[in-house]
């Protein structure tokens, strides 16, 4: 007989749920200070690698430095990775079922747009929409004014990990089901992404419904993720996860990470300064984030602090790629360091745990409507002379 959860001492839903996006949001939050730069500019700037939560790149000149102002990132302050997710969380906790483009026009959009809340970087109320990226703001143009298409929105926005780096929820009322994950993320981000921006929002949130199975590791994650991607994203995790494989430390994983990573990215060296062909559509290409965070999850064998740590110190989009990162550690039941969290829910005045006790409930609820439906299925196929439903 097959152990249960409990016997074998395995995380539970509510448990890899919570693991999941409070560990999103630690993760998201250490890598903001140090984001856009390189390894050796955030080891020269803080006198070696960052350990923990780190104050402002700028110090207290973050109102008015380029080109961080006028957010004060640093100081445990969450980023839009960790908005933009937790408002997905609220679209689940209203339509109490799974997700397609039109849920995003339809409720996430409008609470952008009309609802203030906390923003820890302005350390104001504001509405969403003031404080997410242009690639994000494409949401509120194309669905809001220009009443495109939900499921075609996303076509001509740049391609970034924009769409991706809230696809954690996603992954969660899927949990333990890679396939109906990647196939709902991909619903959902068609209207926000296209190309390998959209195929990395449906592995990603793959890659956390296959870390919140029971059983899983690192490396059956990474499997999962293969099986799914497609193109240049599967490809750029085939190569940065082998060269992962090869290394049991962070620090002399840095390099060669984004060295493996380095042909299917194209914004090219400067991160700061990007190419030409830049975030332009392509079968051949991917986002870094995505692949690097599987590296890193790989390189600290699943343990949050290490693989949080190793996003950081990587610099670039390193806040997203530790958002990942931390989603996928949190959600394979590696601990949250306590200090770490209570420091970041306090400096960014939110409640971490309550999202995740709302995904909880929606997972449950969303898990017994698809019981539902698949026995009416069943029991209909079977009226057509198919097999005799499953008990």
């Amino acid at each position: 007989m097959t152990p249960t959860a409990d016997e074998i001492g395995s995380p539970g839903l509510h448990e890899r749920i919570t693991g999941a996006l409070v560990g999103a949001a630690v993760a998201d939050a250490l890598g903001g200070p140090v984001e856009g730069y390189s390894p050796d500019q955030i080891l020269e700037r803080h006198g070696g690698r960052v350990h923990g939560i780190v104050g402002p790149w700028h110090g207290d000149a973050w109102r008015t430095a380029r080109p961080i102002a006028p957010y004060h990132k640093g100081d445990g302050h969450i980023t839009d990775d960790t908005l933009m997710t937790h408002a997905l969380v609220r679209v689940y906790a209203r339509v109490r079922d799974h997700l397609d483009a039109y849920a995003v026009a339809d409720h996430l959009v409008p609470d952008l747009m009309t609802n203030p809340r906390w923003i820890p970087e302005l350390e104001a109320e504001a509405l969403p929409l003031h404080r997410i990226f242009l690639a994000e703001k494409w949401l509120v143009a194309r669905l809001a004014y220009g009443h495109v298409d939900p499921r075609e929105a996303g076509t001509g926005n740049i391609v970034n990990c924009g769409a991706a780096m809230y696809m954690a929820p996603v992954g969660l009322v899927n949990a333990a089901n890679p396939a109906g994950a990647y196939a709902e993320a991909l619903d959902v981000a068609g209207a926000h992404q296209s190309s390998y921006g959209r195929e990395a929002a449906g592995v990603f949130a793959a890659a956390v419904a296959a870390a919140a199975a029971p059983g899983a590791s690192p490396r059956s994650v990474v499997a999962a993720c293969l099986s799914l991607a497609k193109d240049g994203t599967r490809a750029a995790i085939e190569e940065v996860c082998a060269v992962a494989g090869r290394h049991r430390d962070i620090e002399s994983a840095l390099v060669p990470l984004r060295e493996a990573v380095a042909p299917y990215d194209t914004v090219g060296p400067d991160y700061r300064a990007p190419s030409l062909g830049a975030h332009r559509p392509s079968r051949l290409h991917s986002i870094e984030e995505l692949p690097v965070a599987l590296g890193m999850l790989l390189v600290a064998d699943g343990d949050y602090r290490q693989a949080v740590l190793g996003s950081v110190n990587y610099g670039r989009d390193c806040d997203s790629i530790a958002t990942m990162a931390g989603a996928l550690a949190g959600a394979l039941g590696s601990p949250v360091p306590e200090d770490w969290s209570k420091t970041v829910a306090e400096a960014s005045r939110l409640d971490l745990w309550a999202p995740a006790r709302t995904l909880t409930e929606v997972a449950m609820e969303v898990f017994a409507r698809d019981v539902g439906r698949r026995r009416a299925h069943e029991r209909a196929f079977a009226a057509l002379g198919g097999p005799e439903c499953s008990d």
